[in-house]
Order: C-alpha cells, then structure tokens, then sequence
C-alpha cells in the first residue's frame, strides 16, 4: 500500500456501486510541503507475507500542523493536494534471473541481472505501455530492427577502457576476437528491494576480466516510479576501487546508457525501417547537431503507435566533469560520459582519463524518464531542475566493497 494522503478530489472514482471515493494523492508529491514536520512514511509498514515491507497510509487528518493554521491557509493546502496528480504504486517481483518492476499492476521493466555480461533493463514500457528501447538481440524479429552494435542491450551502465579493459563492447555477437574475451560486470548480491510510492532495487556487483581477475566493485541503486504521463528510473552506480585503482579511460565507449527504439531514431541505419525521431539537448542543439556536445540532459521522440512519446536522460549537477558530454547517435544510441574528451571535444588522447584512488570510490547519478509528447511539452529542463535540486549525488546504502 502506498505512503499516501487521503483526498479528495473533485472527480472521484465510482465503483458503480453510488459511492464516488476520493483519489490518493501520494506525499512524495507534495513538493512544497518538504519542510513541513510530517513522517509520511511509517517505521513499520504492512507486509502481505512476500517479502516486502510496504507503507501504511497516512490520512489526511494526520496534517496536525495545519490545526492551528487561519483556515484559508488550510483551505489552501487541500486545494493542492486535490489539484496534485496521483502518483502510482509501484511492485517489485523477484525471479532467479530478474526483478520485475509493475506500475499500478502494469509492467514498467525488469532488472535483469543474468544472462548477460552486464545487467541491464529490459523491456521499458512508456505510457501506454509503449516499448521504449530496442529489442534486439535480446528479443530476436522485431519488425524493423536493425541488428547493429549487439552490445547496446536496452539500458545498461559499462566503458570501454576500464583499467585497459573493455567492458563496453564485450559480447559473444561483436564479432571482433578481442570482442569475444569474457569481461563481464556480474552480479554478486542483491542487498535491498521494496515496493511502495517508489521501488527500490540495490545489488552490489563484480567487474571481472576474461581470466576471473576482480578488476573493481561497484554497487547501485535503482529508483523506480511513475503516473499517469510518465515512468521514471533514477539510477544510482558508484565504483568502487578496492582491488586497487581504477581508472576509467578517455573513449567515446561508454557509460551509462540506454538504445532507443527504432521510431525514435533521427534515421534508419543497417536495415532499420520507421525512424521518424528527433533529439534534442538542454543547450537547444537538435538531431546530430547534440553528438559529443556537453547537456544537462538529452532526450529523444517521435511517434509510437500514432501518439508522439519520448525518453530522456538526466545527468545530476553532483556527477564528474557535469554537464556530461553525450554519444547521443542518429542510429538511437543515447549515452552520458563524462570520460571521452578526446573524442568528443578534440582534447589530447588521455585528456578525459579520470582514475579512482586505491580505497576510494566514484558515485555517478542519472535519470531516466519515459514521457508523454516532445521534451517541452514534457516540461524535462523544468523536471531537471526540480531533481537536481531534490537531492545530492550519495552513495547507495550498502556500499561497502564486495569480495
């Protein structure tokens, strides 16, 4: 159940019974409350016996620091929250290989942390349960697919020079032999997943070479929400170097990145067919013109099954070298890398190298949404600042290294 406030609002929801029932409206909404002294979520929350602690509810009548507010303050707040959109309640179901994520009962992702040499999303569904990455090659034959780059796998975090490794193009269908060598970033433990108002996913994970040598940890924290318009995941990693230092190396190859469905392609490439997209980035640079240029955020869209939908990706103030520049590709490919400066800018070779310190740690943090209409009409330089705002770059919980 989620951590709500009962209200009502002016079109209620009938059960065809005559009884009109007020909406939730969730208290992670309510933005310009954040300083006022009420817990929305209660120490022991209500456990249907599956392992996942969910939050009471908390009633409207729980506001008693509006008692002694004059009554049209009061009257003012309720108003809010009855304006305020519902957020919705978000379910974790967990499998050997897979964590699947539900928003209101309807599937949002999975987490996907076997069977491939990275965990990744996969699928994403948008509003109306539109699908909002590539399929291939995890799903084979989908109508106008191109089959190019077999290791852009929906939405995963890897790079191409990790202490000389390439983690970034390690897949048994590149087609390259050095491409062919098991690097791998493999999952080593799930440390945390719950459901309510958000989910939360946190796992800790092993960077390993072909030859079974621990290169670097690192653990993340996925949060997964959603509403009416849109899904969300804010997406956490931070790297820890306790198998010494790790340098992360100066390459357009990487990092945290997701591959866009074929209608949101800027142009069909390698037998694709439907590209009918656009991108665009926070400085107002369109389509090929926001490769390699350095954004608060970059998204793209275009229509799906006749409804225009688009995607973007937040890069956090908090992170290395912000605003990050993007490998964001005609062909679909949308990336934040804060390493690749040689390629992007035209620095000296090693200019974007940046190596954590034996002992220490790199927390990097971003955020995807999945919208309704074009970035403006999805108002995502208004949600940008409302995020980075929200919140500091902060390691996940659990972040001690892993073995």
């Amino acid at each position: 159940m989620n951590s709500s406030l009962a209200c009502r609002k002016p079109n209620g929801v009938s059960r065809g019974d005559g009884v009109t029932r007020s909406a939730i409206v969730p208290l992670t909404r309510l933005r310009f409350l954040k300083d006022a002294p009420l817990a929305c979520r209660k120490p022991n929350g209500v456990s249907r016996g599956d392992g996942v602690t969910r939050s009471a509810i908390v009633p409207l009548t729980r506001l008693r620091f509006l008692k002694d507010a004059p009554l049209a303050v009061a009257r003012l707040v309720v108003v809010a929250l009855a304006c305020l959109p519902a957020s919705a309640a978000v379910t974790l179901e967990r499998h050997d290989d897979r964590i699947d994520v539900a928003v209101d009962g309807k599937p949002f992702t999975s987490y996907i942390h076997a069977g491939h040499r990275k965990p990744i999303l996969f699928p994403v569904h948008g509003p109306g349960g539109v699908p909002m990455t590539r399929s291939w090659p995890i799903v084979e034959n989908v109508a106008g697919e191109a089959h190019d780059h077999p290791h852009h796998e929906s939405i995963w975090f890897t790079h191409g020079i990790v202490n000389g490794i390439d983690f970034w193009t390690s897949s048994p269908k590149a087609g390259k032999r050095e491409r062919e060598a098991n690097n791998r970033v493999e999952h080593a433990e799930l440390l945390h997943a719950d459901g309510g108002d958000e989910g939360v996913i946190e796992t800790r994970n092993r960077w390993v070479k072909a030859d079974g040598t621990v290169v670097c940890t690192d653990t993340r924290r996925l949060v997964f929400g959603g509403d009416a318009a849109s899904r969300t995941i804010d997406y956490s990693i931070t790297v820890h170097a306790d198998h010494g230092p790790v340098t992360f190396g100066d390459t357009k190859e990487g990092a945290m990145a997701l591959r866009v469905p074929t209608q949101l392609q800027i142009r069909d490439l390698d037998g694709s067919k439907g590209a009918a997209g656009h991108c665009m980035n926070s400085e107002g640079q369109r389509d090929t013109d926001a490769w390699g240029k350095a954004a608060r955020w970059v998204g793209y869209w275009g229509p799906i099954d006749g409804k225009t939908v688009g995607l973007a990706v937040l890069d956090h103030p908090g992170n290395l070298r912000h605003p990050a520049h993007w490998h964001a590709r005609d062909y679909g490919l949308v990336a934040a890398n804060p390493f690749g400066l040689h390629d992007f800018t035209g620095a000296d070779v090693g200019s974007g190298d940046y190596t954590i310190p034996d002992g220490e740690s790199l927390t990097l943090r971003y955020l995807f949404v999945f919208h309704e209409g074009d970035p403006e009409a999805a108002d995502i330089d208004g949600l940008w600042k409302r995020w980075a705002a929200s919140a500091d770059v902060a390691a996940p919980a659990g972040e001690q290294a892993a073995p």
